[in-house]
């Protein structure tokens, strides 16, 4: 059992699902700032895992944008400490 990025509740984890972690940028320069996260996000996919991860940015308002890597829920708990999100999702695309 694991913990999923900080919820009280154990869970089991599944082998067929993804976990899209995520990171929050506010301010004028967040969606730029999104974009370069981005980068980062695929130098380690490359680095790391081999490239194969979904990673992408997206832009909700002027002042709120995000970056994120999409990862199999397996090796989700690695990742999550080595890179420290702000929080996740079940990704479901």
């Amino acid at each position: 059992m694991v913990f999923l990025l900080g919820t009280p509740k154990k869970t089991t984890l599944r082998m067929d699902r993804k976990i899209k972690l995520i990171w929050d940028f506010r301010g004028p320069d967040a969606g730029e700032t999104a974009r370069h996260h981005e980068h980062h996000l695929k130098e380690y996919s490359q680095r790391e895992m081999g490239g194969v991860e979904i990673t992408g940015h997206s832009d909700y308002s002027d002042s709120h944008s995000i970056a994120y890597l999409v990862v199999e829920e397996k090796v989700m708990p690695p990742v999550r400490d080595a890179l420290i999100p702000h929080r996740g999702e079940i990704y479901d695309k």
